[in-house]
């Protein structure tokens, strides 16, 4: 790679933007694509495939054999409350690459007791999200069932287009979240990304079986194609 090449992939990575390196494994000759100019370019659906994936690969193309380096953001996972399904979750996510954040501004539940290894803010959202700069490759689960908390931490995850946004609570409980988020200024758009409630369908009824549920169904929301994509 050359200096200029290598330059301008440490520019994108800074900014948490993909960014890919296709090399012509024949002749050395190599082109950077950034996440910007995917859309109409001749490896398109095959680049976008190995962003979900998360992983380099040799293609083939045009009858060219293709070394693709995929330079992906890490996965980042913001957790909103400090309870036990959190206590499960968080080392669970960590041990899938994932940076992790648990917020929570009561201090009798965010502890590095309580959760040791990972980053614990005690602080209230609006204090603690925006040094976060949480982004569209943050995963965001909010499980404190306390509105005070939840509501303005997913009104924070709506503005920075997160590729996952789960909340706890059932699906009474979940209407009534949708007016008060609406009523603060939500899209219907906005409200449509919550899976809710959280986690997929697998019977989980322990703290760990929901961590489980949650993190499956966040790796479906980040590896596989979305509907009508390739």
């Amino acid at each position: 790679m050359n200096l200029e090449t290598l330059t301008q992939v440490n520019i994108e990575r800074a900014a948490r933007r993909p960014v890919f390196v296709v090399t012509d494994v024949a002749n050395g000759e190599q082109r950077m694509v950034k996440a910007a100019d995917l859309a109409g370019d001749p490896l398109e659906a095959e680049l976008r495939k190995q962003l979900r994936m998360g992983k380099s690969a040799m293609i083939e193309a045009g009858g060219k054999r293709l070394f693709v380096n995929v330079y992906a953001p890490v996965a980042r996972m913001v957790i909103m409350g400090a309870v036990h399904i959190s206590q499960a979750l968080a080392p669970m996510a960590r041990s899938l690459g994932y940076d992790v954040t648990v917020v929570d501004p009561r201090t009798a539940f965010a502890s590095p007791e309580r959760f040791p290894d990972v980053r614990v803010v005690a602080e209230w959202p609006d204090v603690a999200l925006p040094p976060l700069n949480v982004d569209h490759y943050t995963a965001f689960v909010a499980v404190t069932h306390d509105p005070k908390i939840d509501d303005p931490a997913l009104l924070h995850a709506f503005e920075r287009d997160c590729f996952y946004i789960g909340a706890l609570g059932s699906r009474k409980t979940h209407a009534k979240r949708v007016d008060r988020l609406k009523a603060h200024g939500a899209s219907d758009a906005d409200v449509a990304k919550i899976h809710a409630p959280i986690g997929l369908s697998i019977g989980a009824i322990s703290p760990g079986e929901v961590a489980v549920a949650i993190m499956a169904q966040i790796t479906a929301q980040l590896r596989l194609p979305k509907e009508g994509a390739a």
